[in-house]
């Protein structure tokens, strides 16, 4: 009788916990496939002071985006909520301050508050192969991008300023498996987010392999092909590589450049980082004059940024200097003479959430 009771009493506490076991397994699964929500973003202040030039309303600084303010200056407040389900998703990502406004510079075109949207759009997974995405995303081109908190360097580059910043359409991307990859879209004429006043469509293309990237962007008779990419070196050593040509239909401008971002880690929260480009343009819209320009409108800059970058937990400072060298007088010294040279100096603050 023992014997059987025991035996009994074995079998009930193995299906128990099997029964365990399977419920635990199905409320795991669940929990992975019910949909996220997420709350990120980022907030960024800087100081910024030119060394051989005045710091006054002059506002003499580099030419390209973002981080031209002398003296304490604000960023921006970048607020991003996302929904993200196993199927479809949304992003909704909000823009606050001058480096916002800045970034959708052709905002509002028709709503009230147009210059805080940099992102608002949609998406299907519609396999493990395929997503589509549709209405206003960042651009795909470059290897630079607006939030301060992705890229190494404060302060922007040429190639990036002159780039086009953000996209409102559809587009398609492709899982090719064996590392490539591949996106096709149509969208607006370049940076008209919000609608389309013109009538004209932009196409763009991108086909990736293993973080390398090349770009291709057709709007309104103007074509750039780009390529983005980088490799690690070593565990220390980081190179990311930046190039771009910029060709408009009916002598409508051009420009060129090409970009070096060598990295090092000094240590697991401090690391070192210099960008060395070169841009040139060939009268491109008529309006080089913030790089320098000869009477033809062609113009070129020798630009050298380099940052250090500290981080303390979801605190990241950034001090920076920079020195930019114009083909032509672009700038002015500290006597208000025409000079081919600008050095500054910045520190950064930026939290991330």
């Amino acid at each position: 009788m023992k014997t059987i009771i025991n035996t009994n009493f074995g079998k009930i506490f193995i299906l128990a916990l099997l029964t365990l076991t399977v419920t635990t397994a199905v409320a795991q699964e669940e929990e992975e496939t019910k949909p996220k929500f997420s709350f990120s973003g980022s907030v960024d202040a800087y100081y910024r002071a030119n060394l051989t030039a005045p710091n006054d309303e002059e506002a003499i600084a580099p030419g390209s985006s973002f981080a031209q303010l002398p003296g304490f200056s604000l960023g921006m407040a970048n607020v991003i909520a996302a929904y993200e389900g196993e199927k479809v998703g949304f992003v909704a990502d909000l823009v606050f301050g001058p480096r916002g406004t800045d970034a959708i510079f052709a905002s509002p075109m028709y709503s009230a508050t147009g210059d805080i949207v940099n992102q608002l759009y949609v998406y299907w997974n519609v396999s493990d192969a395929v997503t589509l995405t549709f209405g206003n995303f960042n651009t795909f081109l470059g290897y630079e991008v607006i939030s301060p908190v992705a890229n190494f360097n404060y302060s922007t580059s040429y190639l990036f300023s002159y780039g086009p910043f953000s996209h409102t359409g559809l587009k398609a991307d492709f899982d090719l498996g064996g590392d490539w990859s591949a996106m096709v879209a149509v969208m607006n004429p370049t940076d008209l987010t919000e609608f389309n006043p013109t009538g004209d469509y932009a196409v763009g293309a991108q086909l990736g392999y293993s973080g390398q990237f090349l770009n291709f962007l057709y709007s309104q008779g103007g074509f750039e092909i780009d390529y983005t990419g980088g490799f690690d070196l070593s565990e220390e050593f980081y190179l990311g590589l930046n190039a771009a040509h910029f060709s408009a239909e009916d002598d409508g401008g051009s420009f060129t450049g090409v970009a070096l971002y060598p990295q090092y880690a000094v240590s697991e929260t401090f690391s070192l980082g210099l960008r060395g480009e070169y841009f040139m343009t060939g009268d491109f819209f008529g309006d080089v004059t913030s790089i320098g320009s000869d009477a033809d409108g062609d113009g070129s800059v020798l630009a050298l940024t380099l940052t250090g970058s500290a981080t303390i937990g979801d605190l990241i400072l950034k001090p920076e200097i920079r020195l930019d060298s114009s083909a032509e007088d672009a700038f002015i010294d500290n006597d208000l003479a025409p000079t081919k040279s600008l050095a500054s100096v910045l520190f950064a603050a930026i939290y991330s959430f």
